[in-house]
């Protein structure tokens, strides 16, 4: 098999010998300029794999152009890109001229998947046996996984995990598809990789959209921060990357025909997210994603202690204190939820994975009591355990604080008919009520029934997913805050039937039922 040069595509060896002509001479130097080589290797020397049409040479579009003078111009680079606009691609040829073309380089490919990082290997393979030998650069190793040229330089693909390239001496880093990396490893990687760029290397991260909290969705709105201290305008972001977006509009292959038509396929929802570059979570989360990304939450008024106030409480309102208990041994957090459960409005919120059970349950009582300093009623106000497992201890540290010392009342779920185990205060989650909690807290968020004022309570929302036949957060995430709103809502359904001006707020339909005409018998 040979090329269009009549060459083998086998792999150059390292350090042979070629006799150039002048033709070759202007190609290799034309290659090698440092701003317009990328393009000039790209436009003449890199070949890809057309699914239809087979190997061709890359011809890239406008866009394309820009993406690559971004690469070539810009020490850091971040890309918004949506689905099938060739950016692993053009990515791929912009990895192979660096390599070739820059010696002593170490480019390190990250992917979220590791059948993500052969698939780019394979693509840089394939186009460099395709390239002149008098353009390549002879290899001395060649792999699945990496390649080493005479030149000195090598490129390294590795799936993302916390420790990808921790210790090495990187010049580039390449991350694809970076949204979608898990949250507690995309952090934990960037926290690990980030020291070696500030010695000198180099970052290209493209991806499509999925969260918008995500640590590539962090650097992208870092990077639209282009306003310096006194409101000018900076080529740069606050975090030192060039921001470049492209959605499906600047392809010129696609209209609104096909948007309609690629609508009808997949759902208004994921055509926002992947061809018009839409933080939309891709996840089946328990709120709507599309809820989800117009919430945004509000800062504190005051806080008490690490209590978190967002709303003043007021006499005449009926308030919910809802503890989701742990051990406070620096594992799973314990969360406190408070409402008002006349307007299921978010008062308060506490969450500390440090505290013990008796300092769990002496905040809660700070919070009823700053409740009733407000209110002046300790009859508006209500509070509960979560009584699962750890939920024992809880209820032990409550017998000992004594319920008299707390302003409110303790409010459990009723006892059952049949219910032969022992009886214990609070509320006791099964599978069952929490699918049922889990399913009011979802239409009453999703139809703006109920204010979430805490941007920590919404981020443990948006990693708050399907789970087996239930919900539970990504692993890696946390869904204490999420819980104890869940708690929140079960005390609402329960309060409804001795608070009769809750049953409003708290009904799946916004008017009231119209009832049938009466059946009369005709004889």
């Amino acid at each position: 098999m040979s090329n269009n040069y009549g060459e083998s595509v086998l792999i150059k060896k390292p350090h042979t010998k070629e006799i150039y002509e002048d033709k070759h001479i202007y190609e290799f130097s034309a290659c090698a300029d440092p701003l317009g080589g990328p393009m000039y290797f790209m436009r003449n020397f890199f070949y890809i794999q057309h699914p239809i049409q087979g190997q061709i040479k890359y011809d890239p579009y406008d866009f394309q152009e820009e993406l690559i003078d971004t690469y070539a111009n810009n020490r850091f680079s971040i890309n918004l890109l949506s689905r099938q606009t060739g950016k692993t691609t053009t990515a791929c040829g912009y990895l192979l001229w660096y390599a070739m073309f820059k010696p002593d380089s170490t480019i390190l490919i990250a992917a979220h998947k590791f059948s993500g990082v052969q698939e780019i290997m394979q693509r840089i393979r394939y186009a460099y046996e395709l390239c002149p030998n008098y353009i390549r650069a002879g290899v001395t190793s060649y792999n699945k996984g990496s390649m080493e040229f005479d030149n000195g330089s090598r490129i390294v693909a590795q799936a993302t995990t916390e420790n990808t390239g921790r210790g090495m001496s990187i010049t580039l880093l390449y991350l694809d598809e970076f949204a979608f990396v898990r949250p507690s490893i995309a952090k934990e990687f960037w926290t690990s990789i980030s020291p070696t760029l500030s010695t000198g290397g180099a970052a290209i991260i493209t991806s499509t959209p999925n969260s918008d909290e995500d640590q590539f969705a962090l650097l992208w709105k870092g990077a639209n921060k282009t306003e310096d201290a006194f409101g000018n305008q900076t080529e740069l972001g606050e975090n030192g990357f060039k921001a470049y977006s492209c959605d499906w509009h600047r392809h010129p292959d696609r209209d609104e025909a096909w948007a309609n038509d690629e609508k009808g396929r997949i759902g208004e929802e994921r055509f926002r997210r992947e061809h018009l570059n839409e933080f939309i979570i891709n996840d089946e989360t328990l709120i709507a994603p599309t809820r989800l990304i117009d919430m945004t939450g509000i800062e504190p008024y005051k806080r008490t202690g690490q209590v978190r106030w967002f709303k003043e409480p007021k006499p005449g309102m009926i308030y919910t204190v809802a503890l989701d208990p742990s051990l406070g041994t620096g594992g799973d957090p314990s969360a406190i939820q408070v409402f008002e459960a006349n307007s299921t409005t978010q008062v308060a919120e506490w969450k500390h994975n440090k505290t013990t059970c008796p300092e769990q349950i002496r905040i809660l009582a700070d919070i009823v009591s700053e409740i009733f300093s407000l209110t002046n009623d300790q009859n508006s106000i209500y509070y509960s355990i979560e009584n699962n497992t750890l939920g024992e201890a809880a209820l032990i540290s409550l017998e000992n604080y004594g319920e008299h010392n707390i302003p409110g009342i303790m409010l459990s779920q009723p006892k059952m008919p049949g219910m032969t185990r022992r009886y214990r205060k609070g509320f006791n989650t099964t599978n069952k009520t929490k699918l049922s909690a889990c399913s009011k807290l979802k239409t009453m968020v999703d139809t703006k029934r109920m204010t979430i004022n805490s941007k920590s309570l919404i981020s443990e929302l948006k990693n708050f997913v399907a789970h087996g036949v239930s919900y539970a957060a990504k692993p890696g995430e946390t869904d204490d805050l999420v819980m104890a709103t869940v708690l929140s809502i079960r005390m609402f359904q329960l309060l409804k039937d001795y608070h009769t001006e809750l049953a409003s707020p708290l009904n799946d339909y916004d008017e009231e039922l119209i009832k049938p005409f009466p059946f009369v018998a005709m004889f």
